[in-house]
């Protein structure tokens, strides 16, 4: 597919994260872009005001006249947008070029070098790291994120074209658009089970993705990953690991083992092992790469994390929220490693916004497991994403199962109230919605209490 032979592209979803990290890249590439979402939000707000045209209504008669010439008009739609859609089915049906983001990205990466960032967990944080240490070692790098840096405020960088990150998902088998040079797979946990069916069909896919590399050792994988390729880990036998690990100044600081000398003294301020782990990930993927590792270890160092990613909110002696976009039980047990790492004498409240009933029924004796590691638990119902309703699966018949000595189940109105009649000098917000619209005003709102 040609894209220079598209003046117009329109987007299905334009709000995401990732879609978004897309539509600004064709933006600077100076194509009219156009989108629909269904939800205005502050980043549909910030391209309208550079003079986007977004709608919100799934009504065909909505769009620009400019974006219904089907000779000149890509349309690249989000994965999550229901084949319901008046829109998406009013592209298809008047023969319209309609792709998906993972093709997009596909293409764009077809003339560079591809640093692809694969797994069930992990894949935002890791892409962000890789991206900053690119291009603070002044290489030529575009980056696309599914969250925003925190260093840079975007989920997108561009300084050149020679090298581009993307995170490659695997959700509905996107990752295999990709012809990734260079891959690493940081975790294989059951998910998707709405798409895949079983675990062993989600491994497949990956054993596919992972075959799409020049040779096996151009992929590396967490040492949990049951793939060919170089290993990573922390603390852990691998050809990559981080060893000597300390805490720091709300940080980490240790040395990075490599097949052909140690790095010492690295330091690392994103708190979690499992980030840790990323770091380690992208560390050996931009020396690969062949960055100047003198300036990978500054570049480290300097590298802020990525929004709703063990974001801290409000960090006081007396006080700490930190939000976390975690939405699957394995991810939510590195939210409580960590925040038990940090914190290991004070009380913990977890608010939790349980992501697709699909996976809340999957995953329900797991959810309980994890969220009951916390002292209080508060729960608000089921975000539906692109699913309808499933019996009995429920916010409150999850609640149920969770052992926490203080739990309830409550709504997004009244939960300031809840969280300060709870007292817990630590706050953690985790989930896949809509949780993430939440935070800044509870921030505001806690910050004076």
């Amino acid at each position: 597919m040609n894209l220079e032979s598209y003046k117009n592209i329109f987007f299905i979803g334009i709000g995401g994260i990732g879609m978004s990290a897309l539509a600004s890249y064709f933006f600077k590439a100076k194509k009219q872009i156009a989108g629909y979402d269904k939800t205005p939000t502050a980043i549909t707000a910030s391209f309208q005001a550079k003079g986007v045209n977004i709608i919100f209504k799934d009504i065909v008669s909505e769009i620009d006249a400019n974006f219904l010439d089907a000779q000149h008009t890509l349309v690249i739609a989000t994965a999550a947008i229901p084949k319901t859609n008046t829109i998406l089915n009013f592209f298809k049906t008047q023969n319209f070029k309609v792709i998906k983001r993972a093709e997009a990205l596909g293409t764009i990466t077809n003339n560079t070098k591809c640093l692809a960032v694969a797994g069930t967990h992990g894949k935002t944080t890791t892409s962000s790291i890789l991206g900053h240490l690119m291009l603070e070692s002044q290489q030529s790098v575009t980056a696309f994120f599914g969250g925003i840096s925190e260093n840079y405020k975007s989920n997108l960088i561009q300084s050149g074209n020679e090298f581009t990150v993307v995170e490659a998902d695997e959700f509905d088998r996107s990752f295999l658009e990709l012809r990734p040079d260079l891959a690493c797979i940081t975790s294989i946990d059951a998910d998707h089970l709405d798409i895949y069916g079983n675990n062993d069909r989600l491994i497949a896919a990956f054993k596919e993705f992972s075959a799409l590399l020049p040779s096996p050792d151009k992929l590396f994988v967490h040492a949990s990953v049951p793939i060919k390729g170089l290993c990573y880990a922390v603390e852990t036998d691998a050809d990559f690991k981080a060893i000597n690990v300390k805490i720091k100044n709300g940080g980490y600081e240790f040395d990075l083992v490599t097949p052909n000398n140690t790095l010492k003294n690295l330091r690392f301020f994103i708190p979690g092992k499992h980030n840790l782990s990323n770091a380690v990930a992208a560390m050996a993927m931009a020396i690969e790469c062949g960055c100047d590792q003198g300036l990978l270890s500054s570049a480290l160092q300097s590298y802020k994390g990525v929004e709703r990613r063990f974001s801290y909110k409000i960090n006081q002696e007396s006080f700490v929220f930190i939000d976390d976009y975690a939405h699957h039980p394995k991810e939510i047990d590195a939210v409580w490693e960590a925040v038990y790492e940090m914190y290991p004498q004070k009380k913990t409240t977890a608010v939790f916004q349980p992501h697709l009933f699909s996976r809340t029924s999957d995953f329900a004796d797991d959810f309980a497991h994890s969220l009951s590691k916390f002292d209080a638990v508060l729960l608000l119902d089921i975000y539906p994403a692109r699913e309808q309703p499933i019996a009995g699966i429920t916010s409150a018949w999850l609640l149920e199962k969770i052992k926490a000595k203080t739990k309830q189940l409550v709504q997004k109105t009244n939960l300031a109230e809840h969280i300060k009649a709870i007292g817990n000098p630590v706050l953690i917000t985790m989930g896949a919605g809509d949780i993430g619209a939440e935070v800044e005003s509870l921030t505001k709102t806690l910050i004076h209490a």
